[in-house]
């Protein structure tokens, strides 16, 4: 008798219509048959063609955005360091050689940079004359802070080997290195690095970043010397005009708005508003660079930008700072400067220093917080947050 267990399987299900039909599987191969009623096991599912072509335009598009912001970076930054490398090469070797080293990256460590600016370009070398502008900056990563320090001109101090005089003339009587080394007894903080500015080019800096814009706080009416050729047109000469109220001014206009010291209009103007003039167009500046306008446009005026300056700062260094001033707020921000009382010595006019100005420092490296000057003495060292106004 026949065992039960057959060594097969019997399989009954409908009939299809037409002809049966090899499937193909989506390698290719031969696979399951079907009728005409029956679903082709295995077929690959149709994507449709069109959303598969935007998509891969859309990512060509997006790789070749980023390749081009790419070289044009590095085209920008080549450009701009050899600009920066011309700047080096114009520093005094004895200016280098009175900073205090510099601890770590800029990016991530204080540092303390003086710039002085002085006309330098008109038949002068670097480091004649009196600097006619000494700012101190302070940075601080870790606290995403910064800090301006203004020394007025005028102040008088010690002088080292030359006694008693105006700060200003430091940079007469040694150059640089000796004007780093008497802020650096003035102020108690070491200087890492200097920045020399020639008032004679600074103009070009602005107009090669398209001018810049300032907030005047007063209107001013000054006068400087006759710009006209003709005497008849000097004689109708009143000064320099500027209005109240956010103002964009080139490269001529920002230089004689920063060094404005007499106004007309308010007898009260004095060393200290120049400063906050100053501060103000420095700010207004360093923001128009690290603007996107300026970014595209860097591969053809990388180098213009260092132009007026002597430096000690190489082309990362300076990238650095601009690292640390991105990520510091407003908030963040103060402008501070020194002062004093007005004296008379020897006929000259001086601002003799206040016991305040050591407070303002600790205001600056921010051990205490920031404090306006008090009213009354217009020539009273203090601190402002986010505006030197």
């Amino acid at each position: 008798m026949a065992s039960k267990d057959k060594p097969y399987r019997v399989y009954r299900g409908g009939r299809s219509r037409g002809p049966v039909k090899p499937l193909r599987s989506a390698d290719g191969r031969d696979g399951a048959f079907s009728g005409d009623g029956g679903a082709e096991v295995g077929a690959p599912e149709k994507q449709p063609r069109k959303k598969r072509r935007w998509g891969r335009w859309i990512l060509a598009f997006v790789l070749l955005v980023v390749v081009f912001f790419v070289v044009w970076a590095a085209l920008g930054y080549l450009a701009f360091r050899g600009g920066v490398e011309k700047a080096n090469e114009r520093l005094p070797t004895r200016a280098e050689r009175a900073l205090s080293p510099q601890d770590g990256a800029l990016w991530t460590n204080p540092t303390n940079i003086l710039v002085l600016g002085a006309d330098v370009g008109n038949g002068n070398r670097t480091g004649t004359g009196r600097s006619d502008s000494i700012l101190l900056i302070h940075t601080d990563p870790d606290e995403h802070r910064i800090a301006q320090l203004s020394i007025p001109r005028d102040l008088r101090v010690t002088i080292p080997d030359h006694g008693e005089d105006k700060i200003n003339a430091a940079y007469s009587y040694g150059g640089p290195a000796l004007a780093i080394r008497t802020v650096k007894n003035l102020t108690g903080l070491p200087i890492n690095h200097v920045v020399l500015v020639d008032f004679g080019s600074f103009g070009k800096v602005i107009n090669a970043v398209g001018g810049v814009t300032v907030k005047v706080k007063k209107p001013i009416l000054t006068k400087f010397d006759c710009p006209f050729a003709t005497p008849a047109r000097c004689q109708r000469w009143q000064g320099w005009r500027f209005h109240k109220g956010e103002q964009e001014l080139n490269g001529r206009r920002a230089l004689i708005y920063s060094r404005v010291r007499e106004n007309k209009l308010d007898p009260g103007a004095s060393d200290f508003s120049r400063a906050q003039n100053q501060q103000q167009v420095t700010q207004a500046l360093a923001d128009k660079i690290v603007g996107f306008k300026s970014f595209m446009r860097m591969p053809f005026m990388g180098g213009d930008l260092v132009e007026p300056l002597a430096t000690d700062l190489t082309a990362g260094e300076i990238l650095q700072l601009g690292w640390v001033k991105f990520r510091a707020p407003a908030s963040q921000t103060i402008y501070c400067h020194l002062g004093g009382t007005i004296g008379d010595i020897g006929g000259a006019s001086v601002i003799l220093g206040s016991e305040e100005n050591a407070n303002v420092v600790g205001m600056v490296l921010g051990r205490s917080a920031p404090q306006p000057p008090p009213p009354g003495n217009p020539f009273a060292p203090g601190c402002r947050v986010g505006s030197p106004e």
